[in-house]
C-alpha cells in the first residue's frame, strides 16, 4: 500500500466571500500541488474542498496522513464529531443541521477505501508545506478576483 502525505489549506477573502484552497500530495520524493477557488464560499468550505480535491487524485487504496491547520476538519475525525453527526441524523451538538453536509458526505465517501490519519498543524507557522498550501489558496482567490 502506498503511503501518501497530504497537506491542505483553505482561505477566504471575507467569510463568506471569494475563497481558495490548496493541497500538496507527497508520495516518496514526488510532490504534486493543486489548487482552486470559488467566488462565493466560506473558509470552512475551502478547508474541506482542499482535502476532497486531494483525495480525488488517489487512484488506489493508500495509507494517508492528512495535515491541516483546520480544527474544523481535523476535529471532525479525531474527536469523532462525524460519528455523532451521523448518529444524530446530521444534527450537531446544538441540535442544528450540520453545515456543509454535502461536502462531509463526499469526503467520507472518498476516505472509505483508504487508511487515514488527520494531523493538526499550526497555521502560518514553521510548516513549509502548510505555508505553501496557504500561498496556493490565496493565489486561487486572486485568480477569481477576490
Amino acid at each position: 500500500m502506498k503511503n501518501v502525505k497530504i497537506y491542505t489549506d483553505g482561505a477566504c477573502s471575507g467569510n463568506p466571500g471569494p475563497g481558495g484552497w490548496g493541497a500538496i500530495l507527497i508520495y516518496n520524493d514526488v510532490k504534486k500541488e493543486i489548487s482552486g477557488g470559488k467566488k462565493d464560499t466560506t473558509n470552512n468550505q475551502m478547508e474541506l474542498q482542499a482535502v476532497i480535491e486531494a483525495l480525488k487524485l488517489l487512484k488506489e487504496e493508500c495509507s494517508i496522513e492528512i495535515y491541516s491547520d483546520s480544527a474544523y476538519v481535523v476535529n471532525a475525525f479525531e474527536q469523532k464529531w462525524i460519528s455523532n453527526w451521523i448518529k444524530n441524523n446530521w444534527k450537531n451538538s446544538a441540535k442544528k443541521p450540520v453545515k456543509n453536509k454535502e461536502q462531509w458526505l463526499e469526503l467520507i465517501s472518498l476516505l472509505e477505501k483508504h487508511t487515514y490519519t488527520f494531523i493538526k498543524v499550526k497555521g502560518h507557522s514553521d510548516n513549509e508545506n502548510n505555508n505553501r498550501c496557504d500561498e496556493l489558496a490565496v493565489e486561487a482567490i486572486n485568480k477569481i478576483g477576490g
